[in-house]
């Protein structure tokens, strides 16, 4: 089922979470076992991110340097199909710009309609963590507009082959990214906020924000969309805070700001299990009120912190 129709079939507020992939080498298992204390609260739907390969160089026997392509967290496509046969509930894969020439992306795209995914989550992705800037792949896109454009035109029946007659018209709800707090790249808000306008007149079906810790960012954001004329369900994303050293690291990773009374009481804490206390306190007051706001979906970045997020839905639903 897609997004959409679990939004419009709802009669209050649903819950989704997001998952990363097991590091390469690992099972399935370690899925299952994250997801398994989760699965009481019956998740709408399930994201599993993507992430693109990264070059290292690795020493030779004769002490020379090999550059070589390394694909840390593989199986995105095959964890969304384990996790619809083993729990009967929707995953949403994510796909990125980075890493991907089109002709692999429509390969993906025909692989994820023939298992029967309905969703997909469109992204751009950051850079490698060993590169500063974000660089396309010489055959893919530079955008994750240019993505959405793709999947909207195989939702049209249209593929990269020109000669290509009567090609099967996939049927994806369309994703996008959201950031309540600005993208980083983007040169103020208001172009950020003209740039998801456009996403959605391309065919965004719906918007998943960025981490927040501040609610009002969020209810601000919502406001100046609907201003725009942007109508599609907006979800909010949200992660636990639980240790004392993400106080700078989330700052400078993902751009976002903490309001003043969280950081103050997390210079209060002795160890992270008081922070991972405070964390989770702040995360239950932020869905409640976000609940109350009446958003149509929690959308929860498990990443690593399944007992966390357990321990927050669990007071709030």
């Amino acid at each position: 089922m897609k997004v959409t129709e679990h939004i419009a079939k709802a009669k209050d507020t649903l819950i989704s979470f997001e998952i990363l992939p097991p590091l390469k080498g690992k099972s399935i298992e370690s899925i299952y076992d994250h997801l398994d204390p989760l699965m009481e609260f019956k998740p709408s739907f399930i994201n599993v991110t993507y992430h693109r390969s990264e070059h290292m160089f690795k020493k030779k026997a004769d002490g020379s340097f090999e550059k070589v392509e390394i694909r840390k967290r593989p199986g995105t496509v095959g964890i969304c199909a384990a996790i619809m046969n083993h729990y009967n509930v929707d995953a949403v894969p994510h796909l990125i710009c980075g890493g991907f020439s089109k002709e692999e992306t429509e390969n993906a795209l025909i692989d994820l309609n023939f298992l029967g995914i309905d969703n997909v989550l469109v992204l751009r992705g950051d850079a490698p963590k060993n590169e500063t800037f974000f660089e396309p792949d010489p055959h893919g896109h530079s955008y994750a507009i240019e993505l959405l454009n793709q999947v909207a035109q195989m939702n049209n029946g249209v593929y990269l082959e020109d000669d290509l007659q009567g090609g099967v018209k996939t049927n994806f709800c369309i994703g996008v990214a959201g950031y309540p707090e600005k993208h980083f790249e983007a040169p103020n808000m208001q172009t950020d906020m003209s740039y998801l306008k456009k996403k959605v007149e391309q065919g965004a079906d719906y918007i998943v924000t960025q981490m927040f810790f501040d609610n009002q960012k969020f209810f601000d954001f919502v406001a100046r969309c609907r201003e725009m004329g942007i109508t599609v369900p907006i979800i909010p994303g949200l992660k636990p805070l639980t240790t004392r050293k993400q106080m700078t690291m989330l700052p400078r990773i993902f751009h976002v700001d903490l309001p003043t009374d969280l950081s103050n009481e997390i210079l209060k804490c002795k160890s992270d299990k008081d922070v991972e206390l405070v964390g989770t306190e702040w995360l239950i007051a932020q869905s409640r009120e976000l609940k109350a706001f009446g958003v149509p979906v929690l959308h929860y970045y498990t990443l690593g912190k399944p007992k966390v997020v357990q321990k927050a839905v669990a007071a709030v639903f």
